[in-house]
């Protein structure tokens, strides 16, 4: 790691020197596309008219929808000496409200769709135009001078996470912690000048930035990928295959979505040959059909938090897995240590269970403007007595398997208690999505009513599943009602909607 480095526009700066003239981004369409050099002109000149209103060391929010212009935005927020807040069109008007309230920015860059939504808000702060603001004159004395002053573990972006109580956490993240992230994912899944990444994230979540900011380090393409291909497989695969887009970082269910529905048997991706995955487990049958499509394929599973600037620990998938087995989420990349602690804030033993909690430059500042939500989860370490250092506790269970390999078990809110007995939910779920005719499922629980439920997207009946995991589970394992849904619902970002099934199970 080049440890000299301390700014991520150094990546930028690098890149431009070598091949101004490449594509960086594009969203597929021509018109879309957007030099290293014009990357770094209308960054340039969005960072000198931020400073030149007196916008310096504070966040400026980047309402845009998802477009290479939105990036673009986003370094200009870094060029100015900001932080850049991402914000979408597609986000719920009450999180938009509930995220400014806690930000209260003074500045909002908008485009010509957004700008729109934005005067009907109660912004009080100033709205630029992003097609305006890049015609801005670059200072290069104002940029020289902010370069100069910025330190490694200055913040350079807010996102905002779910909070459990329903109000957003705004996870801020330094320079050291991303440059640490991407060299060390870089190395990993071996990017380099011929990776074209297929994005498949929102902009407003970290998840992005396994593309972002290797797509600068190594001179690569990153093409934005049209979320309406996600409900059509074979279309979606056919853009794959005419961008040559031979690297993707996507939930799972992104990529489930195409090998459940046979996809393979009509067309396959023929550039592919880096898949990683995260944020779910991976049903091992569908993992199958992957890799059997694209037998030179490099799999990896990537595990980790916003918190720990994305994602903390990998596993290159490296031999068969039984149908009922879990991928491992491995081990901590470089310069990360993982810490797996029990409920005695011992580090857990040989096969038991303990939390991850994780250790190192990964982890970031903090949550913005909430001392007490960050005193809760970046505490001391617990093994150390002498000096002040901080982990991460995640809230994810986990345990090491007889390999030595850190394995996911479950999120502490999916180990529930019922009829008596300590179950994971999903245990249940990995059972349920062996069967052939099943194409995705996902288990909740209602405590106040001690009900287990069961949904699935699949051609078969409730009445044999429940007959077939019988045979499998224990009786206090079997869910209270199975039901069938026509699709799973999802997040913005791509995982299944736990919440929304949660609250379709109080309602009925």
């Amino acid at each position: 790691m080049n440890m000299q480095q301390r700014n991520v526009l150094e990546y930028l700066e690098g890149a431009v020197s070598k091949w101004p003239d490449k594509v960086a981004y594009s969203n597929g369409d021509p018109e879309s596309d957007i030099t290293f050099a014009e990357v770094f002109q209308r960054s340039a000149a969005i960072g000198s008219c931020l400073y030149s209103k007196g916008y310096y060391k504070e966040p400026v929010v980047v309402f845009m929808k998802k477009h290479p212009n939105a990036i673009v935005a986003f370094y200009g927020c870094v060029y100015g000496g900001n932080y850049y807040v991402p914000l979408d069109e597609e986000m719920p008007r009450f999180r938009i409200d509930l995220i400014l309230s806690n930000l209260k920015p003074r500045a909002m860059i908008c485009d010509e769709d957004t700008v729109k939504i934005a005067n009907e808000m109660n912004f009080e702060g100033e709205i630029f135009l992003y097609d305006e603001i890049i015609n801005s004159s670059v200072d290069i004395e104002a940029i020289d001078m902010i370069r100069s002053r910025q330190i490694d573990t200055d913040p350079i972006y807010i996102v905002f996470t779910s909070g459990s109580t329903g109000i957003p956490k705004g996870v801020v993240a330094c320079h050291r912690s991303v440059i640490d992230y991407i060299e060390n994912l870089s190395d990993v899944l071996e990017f380099n000048h011929d990776t074209i990444f297929g994005n498949q994230t929102p902009l407003y979540f970290d998840a992005c930035l396994k593309e972002l900011y290797p797509t600068l380090k190594f001179g690569a393409t990153a093409v934005i990928i049209p979320k309406s291909l996600f409900m059509f497989p074979i279309k979606l695969v056919e853009f794959l295959n005419e961008h040559k887009i031979n690297t993707v970082c996507w939930v799972v269910s992104a990529l489930t979505m195409i090998s459940s529905f046979k996809t393979f048997d009509k067309i396959k991706p023929e550039y592919l040959h880096t898949i990683a995955f995260g944020s779910e487990v991976f049903p091992i049958k569908q993992l199958n059909i992957w890799r059997e499509c694209l037998p030179e394929a490099k799999f990896t599973n990537l595990y980790g938090p916003t918190e720990a600037t994305g994602m903390c620990c990998y596993f290159k998938v490296d031999r068969e897995f039984a149908l009922d087995d879990v991928v491992p989420i491995g081990g901590p990349f470089n310069n990360t240590e993982i810490l797996l602690l029990n409920d005695k804030n011992e580090l857990a033993g040989p096969g038991e269970t303990g939390e991850i909690c994780v250790r190192g430059t990964s982890l970031t500042l903090g949550y913005y403007g909430n001392f007490e939500k960050t005193s809760e989860v970046f505490v001391q370490n617990p093994l150390n007595k002498f000096y002040p250092e901080l982990i991460y506790r995640t809230g994810d269970i986990g345990k090491r398997n007889e390999r030595g390999e850190l394995v996911f078990v479950s999120r502490k809110d999916y180990q529930i208690k019922h009829m008596g007995h300590r179950i994971e939910l999903g245990e249940i779920e990995v059972n349920v999505n062996l069967l052939d005719a099943v194409k995705i499922c996902c288990c909740v629980y209602d405590k106040e009513k001690d009900k287990i439920k069961l949904y699935y997207v699949g051609d078969m009946t409730s009445a044999e599943i429940i007959a077939i995991l019988k045979e499998k589970l224990p009786r206090y394992m079997i869910p209270n009602k199975v039901e069938q849904l026509e699709t799973m619902p999802l997040t913005a970002n791509g995982k299944i909607d736990r919440k929304m099934l949660s609250s379709m199970n109080k309602d009925n």
